[in-house]
């Protein structure tokens, strides 16, 4: 799912003010630097998702039997494939 930058930096902001208010977490930056590399890392994320999906859809796309997207085989394959490549790149 695609998140704008405006979202991005409402849901680092939220994060920052839920970390702020607990008495758990001293910051050892300040709290903009910390909001900042939050939203480097959401970015960072989104964007390995992307890549994950077009490599999982062109894999679906590559198969000799057509099979329609939306369909509970579809479904099925696209989770298959995903689960495999995120574990392929996060080295689980």
């Amino acid at each position: 799912m695609r998140l704008s930058r405006g979202k991005i930096n409402h849901l680092s902001k939220l994060i920052i003010k839920r970390l702020s208010e607990g008495k758990m977490v001293e910051f050892l930056r300040q709290p903009n630097d910390v909001r900042l590399h939050i939203v480097l890392t959401i970015s960072k994320e989104l964007e390995i998702e992307d890549v994950i999906d077009a490599v999982v859809r062109k894999t679906i796309d590559s198969y000799s039997r057509k099979i329609l997207e939306g369909s509970n085989e579809w479904e099925v394959i696209y989770n298959k494939l995903y689960n495999e490549e995120m574990k392929k790149r996060r080295g689980f």
